[in-house]
């Protein structure tokens, strides 16, 4: 300690000797707590540290080494790198959580603005969007601006800050061809005191799109190839989808040609339990329906997220199709047989 005013009565005083030698006598005895030279000498001391004062004259003061024991020093140490361990992590954390919530927004925006600029343009410029973009323009569909008989109008904004009403239809029977022929005239009206249409969004829901293109590809098996082709295994485990959701049927393993307008009596059953059509028991002439058959056991599982057979131990189990039938008949379905995912 440097520019001190030493402490009252020390212990041991002189005027001769080294700063080396009173540093190894204080050192080497245990009750010493510190030492100190000035012009007048050298002293040390073993008791208490007696009115310690800091000087800023420099006649009056002196240099004063303190003994302290390695633990203490140690201790000071630890303290210290806790104290710097403690200020960075309190640094640190909140920028990185920061700068994640600005590359999150960053891509949430790029992602937005990528779906927007892949839309399809067809005829008459009109923009072909996903449903997820004009739900991301929406913001969920949370503004609604207006009602009406065939759905709602809600307020979006494309990027480019481009204000948006998009209009949900609901309860359309409408076909394909004539929902797109209709967009495509209203597209080309342009007038100043109408409200000029961008686009449209023709896409349906997933489920809904694997079960027409399922009923599709069976379809072309019936009745577009030079002899019908009976699939005899259709099951969820046989049909694969792409990238894309689109649905391709699987294993032929079981399939069966049969010349158009005849059937055929097969001695061997062919299918998978809770998919089999009662056909194959009954020793029935076997005709393409056992494939509808499937398929519409394939339907029940696609509508209610639950497998047609639950089983409950060994020898037990529920058929659900039995399930839906008795909800049928006391108008339950929609309530309790609609699911939002299918679990497999």
């Amino acid at each position: 300690m440097t520019n001190v005013r030493l402490p009252d009565s020390p212990n041991t005083s002189a005027t001769a000797g080294s700063r080396e030698g009173y540093e190894l006598a204080c050192l080497s005895n245990c009750s010493c707590n510190a030492y100190s030279h000035n012009d007048s000498g050298y002293f040390v001391w073993h008791g208490g540290l007696l009115n310690l004062q800091e000087q800023y004259n420099q006649s009056d003061t002196g240099t004063l080494y303190l003994c302290l024991a390695a633990s203490e020093l140690q201790s000071s140490e630890s303290h210290k790198k806790r104290m710097v361990a403690h200020i960075s992590v309190g640094v640190i954390v909140p920028a990185v959580v920061v700068c994640l919530f600005i590359i999150g927004g960053l891509g949430w925006k790029r992602e937005r603005r990528r779906a927007i600029q892949n839309s399809k343009v067809v005829q008459n410029s009109l923009v072909s969007f996903m449903y997820d973009e004009l739900r991301m323009a929406t913001k969920n569909f949370s503004e609604k601006l207006g009602g009406g008989g065939f759905g709602s109008v809600f307020k979006g904004l494309l990027p480019g800050s481009i204000d948006i009403a998009v209009k949900k239809l609901e309860g359309l029977l409408q076909g394909e061809k004539q929902f797109r022929a209709e967009v495509s005239t209203l597209g080309a009206i342009q007038h100043v005191n109408l409200m000029r249409l961008i686009g449209f969004c023709s896409q349906g829901t997933k489920k809904y799109q694997i079960a027409i293109g399922i009923a599709r590809r069976l379809a072309y098996l019936h009745e577009q190839c030079r002899d019908n082709i009976i699939h005899c295994d259709i099951k969820p485990e046989n049909i694969l989808l792409d990238a894309a959701l689109v649905p391709k049927v699987a294993d032929f393993g079981l399939a069966k040609l049969v010349r158009r307008n005849f059937s055929e009596v097969l001695t061997t059953i062919r299918g998978s339990r809770g998919y089999m059509a009662p056909k194959w028991i009954s020793s029935m002439a076997i005709t393409t329906k056992v494939d509808v058959y499937s398929c519409g056991m394939m339907l029940f599982e696609i509508i209610s997220g639950k497998r047609n057979l639950i089983y409950k131990g060994e020898s037990s189990f529920k058929f659900f199709p039995l399930v839906a039938t008795n909800k049928l008949l006391i108008g339950d379905v929609k309530i309790k047989l609609a699911r939002p995912k299918a679990r497999g």
